[in-house]
C-alpha cells in the first residue's frame, strides 16, 4: 500500500505544527513545556476529529510520542547517563524540530530556484536527438537478443514483486475514546474518601492495554499534582492508593 501525505489548511505533518505552537508562544525549543504542547496538539487533532477529517498516522504517532515524554516527566525516578547526569526525555524531540526547521527554512529558497529552472530552456534539439537514438538502439537490441530464458526471468522478477506486495505488513489505526480527563474521574469514583484502595484494584475492570496505559497516565498526572497519594505497604510492590 502506497504512503500518502494529509495536508490540513494550515500545517503540512505535525512538525510543522509543533514549530507553529512554539514560535505563536515564543518558546524555547530547548526547554518545551511538554504539557502545553502536548495539550495544544491533541486539541487540534481533536478539532479535525469533529470535522470528520481523518487525521495522518505521522500525526497520532506524534501525539503518542508527546505522552510518552510527559508521562516520562511526571515520573520521580527520572532516567540517567553513563555519567550519572538526568536525561531529557525531551532532547530528542527538540534535536529533530531543530533539523525540521533548518531544512524548512531554505524550502522557499529552493522553491525559487525550482521555479527558475522551470522557465529555462536549452538551446539547440541535439540532447533530445540523442536520447532518442540511444533508447531506439537499447530496444532493438534487447529485441534481437530476446529469448525464453529471458521471459522466464523477467516473469519471475514479476511474481516476487507481486508475493512481496502481498506480504507487505499491513497496518491498521484504531480510534479510542479514552481521555486522560476520564479517567482521572474514574480514579477518583474508585478511592472513597479516608479509604485506601490497593493498586491494582484501579485496572482491573479496564478494557484493554491501551485502557490502562491512559489510565496510568491520569494517575501520574493525579499524583504530581498531589490529590491522590502513593502509600507503601509491607512486602515488595504493596501500593495504596488514597484520595487527598
Amino acid at each position: 500500500m502506497e504512503s500518502y501525505t494529509i495536508k490540513t489548511q494550515h500545517f503540512e505533518g505535525p512538525f510543522d505544527l509543533l514549530l507553529f505552537f512554539i514560535e505563536r508562544d515564543e518558546l524555547d525549543i530547548n526547554d518545551i513545556p511538554i504539557a502545553q504542547i502536548t495539550n495544544d496538539f491533541l486539541d487540534y487533532i481533536r478539532q479535525l476529529e469533529a470535522l470528520d477529517i481523518d487525521v495522518a498516522s505521522e500525526f497520532i504517532l506524534v501525539a503518542a510520542t508527546l505522552m510518552r515524554i510527559k508521562a516520562k516527566m511526571l515520573i520521580p525516578r527520572k532516567e540517567i547517563d553513563e555519567e550519572g547526569n538526568e536525561i531529557d526525555p525531551r532532547e530528542e524531540l527538540a534535536q529533530k524540530l531543530i533539523e525540521y526547521r533548518k531544512y524548512k527554512s531554505i524550502i522557499d529558497e529552493m522553491s525559487a530556484l525550482e521555479d527558475n529552472r522551470h522557465f529555462r530552456h536549452t538551446r539547440g534539439n541535439v540532447s533530445s536527438e540523442l536520447k532518442q537514438i540511444a533508447e531506439k538502439a537499447l530496444v532493438d537490441i534487447e529485441l534481437e537478443s530476446l529469448n525464453l530464458y529471458k521471459i522466464l526471468q523477467t516473469f519471475q522478477q514479476l511474481m516476487r514483486r507481486y508475493e512481496d506486495e502481498q506480504n507487505r505488513p499491513k497496518h491498521q489505526i484504531v480510534k479510542f475514546e479514552y481521555t486522560i480527563e476520564d479517567q482521572q474521574n474514574y480514579i477518583f469514583s474508585t478511592l472513597p474518601k479516608g479509604k485506601k484502595v490497593k493498586f491494582e484494584e484501579i485496572f482491573l475492570q479496564l478494557e484493554n492495554r491501551i485502557h490502562a496505559i491512559v489510565t496510568f497516565i491520569a494517575l501520574l498526572e493525579l499524583l504530581n499534582l498531589q490529590t491522590v497519594a502513593l502509600i507503601q505497604g509491607n512486602g515488595v510492590n504493596n501500593f495504596w492508593l488514597e484520595a487527598l
